[in-house]
C-alpha cells in the first residue's frame, strides 16, 4: 500500500483474476459498492496507470489498482477521539483555527480511518458532525500530512458556506514558508502552471496541459549556500490545488527540502518531513465580517534545520 494518504494501491491477487474492477476495489478496501461507483465516476480509480471508465471492466492477476482514498470514507467511520491532540489557536461559535502539527492527517481516508484531526475535533466540538460534508466534518480546506501550520474549521453550516465561498473567491489569504533546493534567480515571482494527476504516478500532481488552473506567488526571504544552495521562500496561494506548492516548485527544478514524493529528499540537508509550514491565514469573519489575521511560528524541527544552513 502506498504511504501517501491520498491514495490506496494494491495488486490484484490470483484469486480475483477476471473479476469486475468495482468488486475488486470493494473487496480490497471494504468500501460499499456505491462508494466505489462514486470513485470511478470522479476519475479516482486507476488500473495499471490508466483511468478506469466503468466498474464492469475486468481485471487480471497482477494488475495494479490505485484508488483515491478520500472518496472511500463512509461517514459512520468518523468517531470522536479525545486522545488526538489538536492545537487550537482561536475559537468562537462560528469556527476554530487549528495549528496542525506535521504528521497529523486532517480527515479519515481509506488508508487511515482513525487518529485524524477530524476525530480529535469531533471530541472537542461535537456540533461539527453535521457541518459540511459528513466525511470531512467542518473542514474548509486541508493541509497535507507532512505540512504543519494554520487551517480553519467551521462550526456551523452558515460559517462553512461563508468560508468555502471566500475560498472559492480567493479572498482567504494563505501564506506558507518553505525551504526549497537550489538558488532561484528572481527575488520574487509567480508560478502559473496548470496542475493535474501525474500520468506516471497517480498519487502525484504534475504540470499538465489539461490540468486545473494553479498559481503560486513566491518571494525569497533568505538564501543559503552551505551545505548546499537552498532558499527560504514565502509562498502565497492564489489557487488551492492538491500538493500545489510542492508540485509547482518541483516542476521548476526547486523541490521542497525533505519532500520524498517530489524529489526534495536527494539532499545533504536531512529532514524527516517536507519543509513546508502554513504560517499565515487571513479571512473575513463569517458573522461579523471583521477581517481576521492569524500567524503561526515555525515549529522547532524546522528551526533546527535553519540553524544548520548558512
Amino acid at each position: 500500500m502506498i504511504e501517501e494518504h491520498s491514495a490506496v494501491s494494491e495488486y490484484v491477487p490470483d484469486a480475483l483474476d477476471g473479476e469486475r474492477v468495482d468488486r475488486v476495489i470493494s473487496f480490497i478496501t471494504g468500501a460499499s459498492r456505491s462508494m466505489v461507483s462514486r470513485c470511478i465516476k470522479e476519475g479516482e480509480v486507476f488500473r495499471n496507470d490508466s483511468i478506469v471508465k466503468k466498474g464492469s471492466e475486468k481485471v487480471s492477476s497482477g494488475d495494479r489498482i490505485v484508488v483515491g482514498s478520500r472518496l472511500l470514507v463512509e461517514p459512520a467511520e468518523i468517531k470522536p477521539d479525545s486522545e488526538i491532540n489538536v492545537p487550537i489557536v482561536y475559537e468562537d461559535a462560528s469556527f476554530v483555527v487549528v495549528d496542525k502539527p506535521s504528521g497529523l492527517v486532517v480527515h479519515p481516508a481509506a488508508s487511515q480511518k482513525k487518529g485524524t484531526m477530524a476525530n480529535g475535533l469531533l471530541s472537542l466540538y461535537p456540533d461539527i458532525a453535521n457541518v459540511g460534508d459528513p466525511t470531512r466534518p467542518g473542514i474548509v480546506h486541508r493541509l497535507d500530512k507532512g505540512t504543519s501550520g494554520l487551517l480553519v474549521v467551521a462550526r456551523s453550516n452558515e460559517s462553512h458556506l461563508s468560508l468555502t465561498t471566500q475560498l472559492q473567491a480567493r479572498t482567504i489569504e494563505r501564506i506558507y514558508t518553505a525551504l526549497i533546493l537550489g538558488d532561484l534567480e528572481a527575488e520574487k515571482g509567480i508560478i502559473d502552471a496548470p496542475l493535474g494527476r501525474d500520468p506516471k504516478n497517480p498519487i502525484r500532481r504534475a504540470v499538465v496541459s489539461n490540468g486545473k488552473e494553479a498559481r503560486t506567488r513566491y518571494e525569497i526571504i533568505e538564501r543559503f549556500k552551505t551545505p548546499e544552495p537552498c532558499s527560504l521562500v514565502k509562498c502565497e496561494l492564489e489557487t488551492g490545488r492538491t500538493h500545489q506548492i510542492r508540485a509547482h516548485f518541483s516542476a521548476i527544478g526547486h523541490p521542497v527540502v525533505g519532500d520524498n514524493l517530489y524529489g526534495g529528499s536527494s539532499t545533504s540537508i536531512t529532514v524527516s518531513r517536507p519543509f513546508l509550514h502554513s504560517s499565515s491565514l487571513i479571512f473575513t469573519h463569517p458573522i461579523s465580517s471583521e477581517r481576521l489575521s492569524f500567524t503561526s511560528e515555525m515549529p522547532q524541527e524546522l528551526l533546527k534545520i535553519l540553524d544548520r544552513v548558512q
